[in-house]
């Protein structure tokens, strides 16, 4: 079992400099808005979390950034 992650933003890099991806995490969870983004920079998908679950309209991107998918999630739960 993996540590959870720390509070605050993470950005994580390809090899080759290009952001893999970059979000934050909320009591170890992805929390708030996320990006991920293709090896040759271009965004691959967007969206955000709730403690760790999909929320709201995620979309996924070709490599000219044009939309190609939206999926809506429902709101978190209170």
């Amino acid at each position: 079992m993996s540590d959870p992650k720390p509070d605050g933003p993470e950005v994580v890099y390809y090899d080759n400099g290009n952001v893999k991806y970059r979000g934050g995490y909320l009591d170890g969870e992805m929390h708030g808005p996320w990006e991920f983004f293709r090896r040759d920079g271009s965004t691959m998908r967007t969206g955000a979390f709730d403690r760790g679950r999909q929320v709201g309209i995620w979309r996924s991107y070709d490599r000219e950034s044009i939309v190609t998918k939206e999926t809506e999630f429902p709101a978190a739960e209170e």
